[in-house]
């Protein structure tokens, strides 16, 4: 049953067999079926293809061609077989007779010295057949000449000779066994097997040699005796019949070599559209004339709706030459008849680029049959014989629409039709998932029957009118709504309403019914067997036809077959419509290369003849020559003169113009919306860093560079770099890359930047549809769109508006006489007369030598023959007058650019050449300049123009040249734009005329037709808009008559929609007046001149997007900095149509119509200009009209661009008003990259079907010439200085306070000393004045220096606003402290646990000891990870926290610091300088942070491994004296345990170490000073600074000599301002902050003050200094303090206890304090906070006498509190034996007494003299204490109290209210 080791049968191949089996039964006209089983056999894999499959998948097919694809987009073919082999190459085993496997063969040896080269024999002969094509063979009688197979030249054909009895006759049989053949190289004859013959010819097998599989095919004569390859020999039955197929048939569907081609794509630079054949052999050796060919039957595939598994692969379309199918191929079946011409011709599937013959190939020459087989033929119904010269006598190239059914084979002249698949994926109906089916509003059953598909085509072509061409996105949509009404109608179906389908029958008489009412321009044919029959009948008519005859624009031709139901197609003979549906098959690069070949070849010598006369019939060379002759040597005078007006050349060069003095100098400047985009970018680089998906770490890098790729274009390259100079603030390097066109995808898309970490992409362009496919690299969540325009017109500041695409469309329902979009009526006319003389060129070709000879006749008529006028459009005329007309009219000889777009180089350097030949011959060559824009070269322009331009522009450098396209501003001049897409150049402002006449129906998709018409966008002024009638109408008499209201439109481009017409700013402009349909020049006289004239000449006086006020504003209110902030004019881009040719930025720039808003400089008025008029061909006007009321343009529902398909045929419409973020989600659910795109193999995941995004990168989209490259140049500035923002950080810069009356030292100390001298600086006094600046507002403390000090109202501060600090930016480094958000490879073990596991490493810990101060047992928490145990140490049994290990005052590490340091923090988990890996140079230290027990989850999450100590659930709301004080109770008691625990190890108590580090969480970098020296002595010393590491300082500080005597040891605060003066004392004895290393031995005594929220540090300064204990600051240090906004000691928010309404007056401090048991709102607060709050505001009440009377202070006992800094404080300790102020003659104006103990007493008081009328507050815990220390103090007898003045702080009683009384000195 078959090849049993082969491998099993599936049954989907079996069930596939049956199907065609039944189905090749069915249309089989032999009544013997052909066998199934025999289509079944399984073949070993030693095929080229599988065998698995019985039809190749289109995508292999298409993987297949890909590998073929060489270097220069051709296809090779030279190294894989020719289809036909490829077809035939068979294995034994279908020729054995045995099924067993191959057996290994070994050659025998070739003799020795015999020739061993492949395609010669061993005596050397040549054997190929291209070699012997010519050659006369004589061979025996009964032999014929076959060709043979070699496996090492798979290209080639070995000829032999072989007796005609040892081949197979026409059936494949009754050939004889063995073999019989001769050596046709060097004669020898008679061998008599096989393999001696194989051997002879150097076949080199590998494997038994045999006849079958190596002898191939006949070889025949053809009548022009050229020897070429014919008809395979048929070794088994059947084959015969099809023997001859392999030449003629082109029939995809059958075989694996059917070239499947994506519709309207191409396969690698092919259209499967115009096919060609040649003979393989002719065009290789003989020059490329054709050799001769047969006719050759072309068939395309059978496309149908059946859902069988070969059509579900999209768009694809198939049209090339196949061999005969292998025998488990399907569709072909015995008996299938195939016609046998005599010749055959080989054919490479698809015809390499290098040939010379055209894409729109010319018909091949013909032969007769002549007959060598005769196998049947085909039935007449089944072919299409192309008539000869088709095209020649109709003039028409017939474009075939694959319909609906089989098309037949076609062969003949078949280079004279073109078969199209345009419709046919309509008619494929798509199966979609349901939730796209609903989307449509469609249900799963409502399939179109193909009579309602026919229908609808012959509807669709009717009312396409004979203008328009078919569109399938137009087409797809009619599909779409008819489905839609078949939905309503199933649903009213089912409610009892009565459908009837359309029945077979009705289709033909209904079809002609739809079709009669096209006036003829639609005709249907209907036949009964096949399509053939019709499209026969259509070619021959069309052959036949006389030229007076009027032909149909389409024919439908339906086949109305009992047996296979309808079929259909459509026959395009319309002039227009066939060319440029043919036209449209190529894509641009391929039309380029049409063209170029036609020019090259001389097919347009016709054409370039018929342009050598003028319209009038005079010969153009003579008549110039003439004209030139009757000038003479003069030419017309360059400006300032009419064009009759003659100069000398000399004169002409030494013309100078007037140099505009009111012209502003440029400044450049970034506008709002630019900063906007760049800030959404930045915003979205950030979110991409903050994602937690680990892709970007912005904190991690040491430099910043930055890499811009643009399109290929040399002025591109310029402007780029003009814009990055102008953009000087760029402190990074720039390297600018202009790489090779298409290089940019291999760029961004290679493994290195697909996987650098450190690289970001953005793209920038303003057409990325193909950047938004479903496979896409780029999430949609990182594109960043333009802002939506309408929403500028918020900004009342911006005076320019932009004007694109969109208002382009909408100008033309401004109902004007001069629209900006134009369509040249009487050129397209033109263009049609001539298309029609001239089939067979391309219409661009035509479409541009007419446009030379416009150009020209319009020149000759506006200078030396008018008689040309009415022979030019006047389109073109009106515009060759203002070109030349407009520099004449001022001194300074300004005028207008021109663009002509001309795609072609060589069409753009012909038209160059031309024009300025004719130019030159009129005298015009001073007049106006005309310019290549060529991509691949730079501007070049005409020495005395240069000196023009450097006039105009004022100080340029003698060797100045213009470098890009705005560098021509003013400059009169035609610029031919050439290169396949307008790359994104900006143009000057003098722009005025775009022609794109040139733009033809081969641009349908969106992106090339929309990025024509981008070059003219632009920004205009607002007045533009709002009455483009002022500047645009041009007639007197239109002003008069239309008077349309003003529509008041919300939208940003406010009247666009229809704006006044009546305006009377202007009587005209420089442009011109139609008077009877021919344009004259309007010479604007000079009262036209105004100010306020819109007119083109002013436009460049205006002030221009890149010409602004330099003064734009950032964010909130900052100005921006000229020098730094101000950037090059904003850009823009366009990508080119490679995928991501804008790659990683592609920069261009918008021009700037005048903005007016620049400063107005005498009595200059404001100029308004308008956008550039636009004259497009009658398709691409057609297609950008507006949609009625929409914003876009009709071609937005065009194929977005050649490298990207639709998903399906069925897809919503694209919605009129849609934003560009909605455009982008529509392309990535309904488009995929083709396969030559380069994120076709970006695959989805298999697991859950989505394509993965690359995660840096970007996308920034915006319409053309917006100004994108500004935005993206601001968007690198602002990214570098935010990164470089990330290494610096900003600390606080303020010098210190109340150094005019700090205690001088008198001890003198020498300079250089490290450390303090114990003895001589016990002898220094205490500096009791505070120099912190961070307490300028506070009390001051008294000294005996302060009585002396002027006394100055201090500036007071409002309460509620926190004053603004000094702060200064500084680099961060090695050594600084960080937060979270700091990452580095260093620290990371530092920072982060590996996983969430490991949280529960770290353990809870009890510590409970008893506090004197709090009076009761207190319990604190530790958290310890596991790495931090060894810093403690703990019980034997159960692990309990037994103490922290100290270290000895002996030890000498020099790695590490002895001090446990402690940071309390509160609110700052995130933001809190708690990294301090750094600062420690990486060493162990310890380090415990001190949080609240609510805020501990916080901590713990962001700070895993460090060491945590829990406050008190008490301490919740307690401020930091709170804090600090549990810290030196807990460290006293830890030193306590240790001495206890080391003493058992024999070590002295007072040697264990009894420092501890008290330190904010917000210091952030340490330094070290130096005063050097300077020999002249009047100049001030400068300080040289160094950073050090927290490690190298405290190090220093614990090294100082006799530590333990020291009780605080510090260092100073940095500032700027630090001076050798502040550092003459290295050492200081006065108050030191937020960085403390403190003895808790020496101060065991002295507490901090656990209530306090201010202060504390102050009030612990004076406490310890009172009690004999030296403090010291090293002044050769300083602390740097990170300004940090969140978090602190910031205030509480104090709100009322119980909120009667939200809205609220703010709390006044004076309301903090109330009468007791009063009405008063109590507050929601701690009392200490609302006392200390009080006391700094209610200085005024409470101590007035104290007010800036710094001689009598306010006498505080044992205390400093901040009460207002108008005050002074005397500090006076109670305790015995302390050292006070001396107050000797002091008159105090106040007693304040906070919360006295025992040790104040009524004799202690006795000893103080107040002032008459001082004040007393005397606080208290409570009324009760209050009262006591009253009667206890024996105040009563000096002091008066009221009972009004008893007062509690305002909080309810369940707050603990404090109170205080105040009273009077008696």
């Amino acid at each position: 049953m078959g090849n049993s080791y082969a491998g099993q049968l599936k049954s989907a191949r079996f069930e596939e067999a049956l199907h065609n089996s039944i189905e090749a039964s069915l249309r089989c006209s032999s009544v013997v079926p052909r066998p199934i089983f025999s289509q079944l056999y399984l073949d070993p894999d030693q095929h080229p293809f599988s065998s698995a499959d019985v039809k190749p998948k289109v995508e292999e097919l298409d993987k297949d061609l890909v590998h073929r694809c060489t270097q220069n987009g051709s296809l090779d073919f030279s190294n894989t077989l020719t289809v036909n082999e490829m077809e035939d190459d068979e294995d034994d085993e279908e020729m054995s007779d045995s099924n067993s496997p191959p057996i290994p063969y070994s050659q025998k040896p070739a003799p020795e010295g015999s020739c061993t080269t492949d395609g010669f024999c061993q005596a050397g002969k040549d054997l190929r057949l291209v070699s012997l094509c010519m050659e006369q063979i004589d061979i025996p009688a009964g032999f014929l000449l076959v060709g043979a197979k070699s496996p090492n030249l798979p290209e080639h054909i070995l000829v032999c000779a072989v007796d005609k009895r040892f081949l197979p006759d026409d059936h494949g049989k009754n050939a004889l066994l063995g073999f019989s053949g001769n050596c046709i190289g060097c004669g020898e004859r008679g061998f008599r097997y096989f393999t001696e013959f194989s051997n002879h010819i150097n076949l080199k097998l590998t494997t038994q040699p045999k006849k079958q599989k190596h002898l191939k095919y006949y070889l025949v004569r053809s009548s022009q005796g050229v020897l070429s390859k014919g008809p395979l020999i048929c070794w088994k039955e059947c084959r015969s019949r099809q023997s001859s197929a392999t030449c003629h048939s082109i029939k995809p569907n059958s075989s694996v070599s059917s070239t499947v081609t994506p519709e309207n794509g191409t396969t690698n630079g092919y259209k499967s559209g115009f096919i060609q054949t040649d003979a393989a052999n002719g065009n290789s050796s003989h020059g490329g004339k054709n050799s001769a060919t047969s006719s050759t039957p072309v068939r395309p595939g059978n496309y149908s709706l059946s859902p069988r598994p070969s059509y579900a692969s999209g768009d694809q379309a198939t049209m090339f030459i196949s061999g005969p199918p292998k025998k488990r191929h399907r569709g072909w079946y015995p008996g299938s008849p195939v016609p046998q011409p005599g010749l055959v011709v080989p054919v490479p599937t698809v015809r390499p680029l290098s040939r010379t013959e055209s894409l729109l190939s010319a018909p091949v020459p013909q032969t007769p049959l002549t007959g060598i087989l005769q196998p049947r033929p085909i039935p007449a119904g089944e072919t299409v014989i192309v008539p000869e010269n088709l095209l020649s006598n109709s003039g028409i190239r017939p474009v075939i629409l694959i319909g609906y059914g089989t098309l037949p084979y076609f062969y003949g002249n078949v280079g004279d039709i073109v078969v199209s698949p345009l419709l046919v994926n309509c008619y494929k109906i798509p199966q979609l998932e349901n939730k796209d089916l609903e989307q449509l509003g469609l249900t799963g059953s409502q399939l179109l029957s193909v009579e309602n598909m026919i229908l609808l085509t012959i509807q669709y072509l009717v009312r396409l009118g004979p203008d328009q061409i078919p569109l399938r996105e137009e087409f797809e949509q009619i599909m779409l709504k008819a489905m839609q009404e078949f939905t309503l109608r199933e649903r009213a179906l089912q409610m009892g309403a009565q459908w009837v389908p359309v029945s077979p029958g009705q289709l033909p008489w209904l079809a002609r019914l739809i079709a009669s009412v096209s006036q003829d321009l639609v005709h249907v044919i209907v036949t009964q067997n096949s399509l053939a029959e019709g499209i026969s009948e259509t070619l021959r008519t069309l052959s036949e036809m006389r030229h007076y005859q009027r032909l149909p624009d389409y024919v439908v031709a339906i086949c109305a077959s009992k047996i296979r139901g309808n079929e259909f197609c459509v026959v395009v003979l319309g002039q227009h419509q066939s060319r440029a549906l043919a036209e449209s098959m190529l894509t641009t690069s391929e039309f380029l290369k049409e063209i170029s070949y036609e020019l090259i070849t001389g097919k347009v010598s016709f054409l370039a003849s018929h342009f050598k006369t003028t319209s009038l019939g005079d010969d153009l060379d003579k008549l110039l020559e003439k004209m030139q002759q009757r000038r003479g040597d003069s030419v017309v005078t360059p400006f300032n003169g009419d064009l009759n007006e003659y100069v000398s050349p000399q004169e002409a060069a030494a013309m100078i113009p007037t140099q505009n003095l009111d012209s502003d100098n440029e400044t450049f400047q970034i506008y709002q919306p630019q900063l906007t985009v760049a800030r959404k970018l930045l915003s979205q680089v950030c979110a991409i860093a903050d994602s937690g998906s680990q892709s970007l770490d912005l904190g991690h890098f040491s430099k910043v560079d930055f890499i811009i790729i643009v399109p290929r274009s040399e002025v591109l390259v310029q402007q780029t770099l003009q814009r990055i100079r102008q953009s000087v603030s760029f402190q990074a390097l720039y390297h600018m890359v202009n790489l090779v066109h298409g290089l940019a995808d291999r760029v961004i898309n290679c493994r290195e930047v697909l996987e650098a970490f450190n690289l970001l992409v953005l793209q920038v362009s303003s057409f990325p549809y193909t950047l938004q496919t479903q496979q896409s690299r780029i999430s949609s969540s990182n594109e960043v769109h333009w802002i939506q325009l309408d929403s500028m017109e918020d900004m009342s500041c911006e005076e320019k508006l932009y004007f694109g695409l969109n208002e382009y469309s909408k100008s033309l329902l401004w109902g004007i006489t001069s629209p900006l979009l134009r369509c040249d009526e009487t050129f397209e006319k033109m263009v049609n007369t001539l298309l029609e003389r001239y089939p067979r060129l391309h219409s661009m070709v035509v479409r541009c030598y007419l446009l030379i000879q416009q150009y020209s006749e319009a020149l000759m008529a506006l200078t030396t023959m008018a008689s040309l006028r009415d022979h030019s459009t006047p389109e073109t005329l009106s515009i060759m007058d203002d070109l030349i007309s407009s520099p004449g009219k001022t001194k300074s000889g300004r005028g207008h650019m021109l663009i002509i777009r001309v795609p072609s180089v060589q069409l753009a350097m012909l038209a160059k050449e031309r024009l300025q030949e004719v130019r030159d011959r009129l005298g015009l060559q001073y007049r106006f300049e005309i310019i290549l824009g060529n991509p691949a070269s730079e501007v070049s322009v005409a020495t005395h123009f240069v000196a023009r331009l450097k006039t105009w522009r004022g100080n340029e450098p003698e060797e100045w040249t213009p470098r890009t396209y705005q560098d021509l501003e003013g400059l009169p001049c035609i610029v031919i734009l050439t290169g396949k897409d307008p790359l994104g150049e900006t143009f000057p402002r003098s722009l005025k005329y775009c022609d794109l006449r040139l733009i033809d129906s081969s641009y349908l998709t969106r992106t090339a037709l929309e990025q024509e018409v981008g070059l003219a966008c632009c920004y205009v002024s607002k007045e533009v808009i709002r009455g483009p009638t002022v500047a645009l109408d041009l007639s007197g008499k239109e002003q008069e008559r239309t008077t349309v209201s003003e529509n008041d439109s919300d939208e940003l481009l406010m009247d666009l929609e229809r704006p006044q017409s009546n305006s009377s700013a202007v009587t005209g402009t420089s442009g011109s007046i139609m008077e009877n349909g021919v344009s004259s020049s309007s010479a604007a006289d000079k009262s036209q001149k105004q100010p306020l004239t819109p007119s083109f000449q002013s436009s460049a006086n205006s002030v221009g997007l890149d010409e602004g006020v330099s003064t734009g504003t950032v964010g909130t209110g900052e100005t921006l900095k000229q020098e730094c902030d101000s950037l090059g004019p904003p850009m823009a881009s366009s990508t080119t149509s490679k995928p991501s040719l804008a790659s990683s930025s592609s920069s261009l720039g918008p021009r700037a119509l005048p903005w007016p808003g620049g400063p107005v400089q005498g009595c200059r008025g404001l100029h308004a200009s308008l956008p550039p008029i636009v004259i497009l061909s009658k398709a691409a006007y057609s297609l950008l009209g507006s949609q009625r009321g929409g914003k876009l343009p009709s071609s937005s529902s065009l194929l977005p661009h050649a490298d990207v398909a639709w998903v399906s045929s069925l897809r919503p419409l694209l919605h009129k008003d849609v934003s560009s973020e909605e455009q982008s989600l529509y392309y990535r659910q309904w488009t995929s990259a083709r396969q030559h795109h380069a994120d076709y193999s970006n695959q989805p995941d298999p697991s859950s079907g989505a394509w993965a995004c690359h995660p840096r990168r970007l996308l920034l989209t915006g319409p053309p010439q917006v100004g994108k490259t500004g935005s993206y140049l601001q968007f690198l500035r602002i990214l570098f200085r935010m990164l470089i923002r990330l290494l610096e950080v900003d600390v606080h810069d303020e010098g210190e306070i109340n150094t005019d009356h700090s205690e001088s030292s008198e001890v003198s100390q020498s300079e250089g000393e490290p450390w303090p001298d114990i003895e001589s600086f016990s002898k220094i006094p205490f500096d009791l004045s505070v120099h912190d600046p961070k307490y300028s507002l506070m009390s001051l403390v008294y000294t005996e220096k302060l009585a002396g000090v002027k006394q100055e109202a201090r500036k007071e501060s409002k309460a509620e606003e926190p004053r603004k600090r000094a702060t200064v930016s500084m680099m961060l480094t090695k050594y600084a402290a960080y937060n979270t958000f700091h990452h580095c490879e260093q620290c990371h073990q530092y920072m982060d646990f590996t996983s969430a596991s490991q949280m529960s490493d770290s353990t809870l810990h009890a510590f409970t000891f008893s506090s004197s101060m709090l009076g009761e047992e207190v319990q604190l928490y530790f958290i310890i990870p596991k790495s931090k145990e060894s810093h403690f140490v703990f019980s034997k049994q159960g692990r309990h926290l037994e103490s922290m290990r100290l270290p000895l005052v002996s030890d000498k590490n020099l790695n590490v610091v002895k001090s446990p340091i402690f940071t309390p923090s509160s609110g700052r988990h995130e933001h809190g300088l708690l990294n301090l890996f750094h600062a420690m140079e990486g060493i162990s230290h310890l380090h415990l942070l001190v949080v609240k027990e609510y805020e501990m989850p916080l901590y713990r999450k962001c700070w895993p491994n460090h060491i945590m100590l829990v406050l008190p659930g008490m301490f919740n709301n307690a401020g930091v004296g709170a804090a600090r004080f549990l810290i030196k109770e807990l460290s006293y008691h830890n030193l306590e345990l240790e001495r206890n625990r080391l003493e058992e190890l024999g070590v002295k108590r007072q040697c264990v170490w009894p420092f501890i580090v008290v330190m904010d969480d917000s210091c952030v970098l340490w330094n070290i000073h130096s005063v050097q020296e300077q020999t002249s002595p009047p100049v001030e010393a400068g300080v040289s600074s160094k950073n050090v590491s927290l490690k190298s300082v405290l190090q220093h500080i614990e090294a100082t000599p006799k530590i333990v005597h020291y009780a605080i040891l510090g260092i100073q605060k940095w500032s700027s301002k630090l001076t050798s003066q502040s550092l003459k004392a290295p050492f200081s004895r006065c108050h030191v902050h937020d960085f403390i290393v403190l003895n808790i031995d020496l101060t065991q005594n002295v507490q901090y003050d656990f209530n306090r929220y201010f202060c504390e540090d102050v009030d612990f300064n004076l406490r310890t200094n009172s009690s004999g204990l030296l403090i010291c600051r090293f002044n050769n240090f300083s602390l740097m303090k990170k300004h940090v906004q969140v978090g602190g000691q910031r205030d509480f928010i104090i709100k009322p206890k119980i909120m009667v309404s939200e809205s609220l007056a703010p709390i006044l401090p004076l309301q903090y304090v109330c009468a007791p048991d009063s009405e008063h709102t109590l507050l929601a607060a701690p009392a200490q906070f609302l006392l200390e709050k009080f006391l700094q505001h209610a200085s005024f009440k409470l101590f007035p006498k104290a007010i800036r009377n710094f001689r009598s202070p306010v006498l505080a006992i044992d205390c400093y509190l901040n009460i207002g800094p108008e005050v002074a404080i005397c500090y006076i300790s109670s305790r015995p034996h302390s050292s006070n102020v001396n107050c000797e003659g002091v008159f105090f104006s106040g007693l304040l007494l906070y919360l006295c103990d025992s040790f104040v007493g009524a004799d202690l008081l006795k000893k103080f003299k107040f002032l008459k009328g001082a004040t007393l507050c005397v606080i208290c815990q409570d009324r009760s204490s209050l009262r006591q220390t009253i009667v206890r103090l024996e105040l009563e007898d000096e002091w008066q109290f009221r009972l009004r003045d008893e007062f509690q702080t305002a909080n309810s009683s369940d707050d603990k209210p404090l109170y205080f009384l105040t009273g009077r000195h008696v």
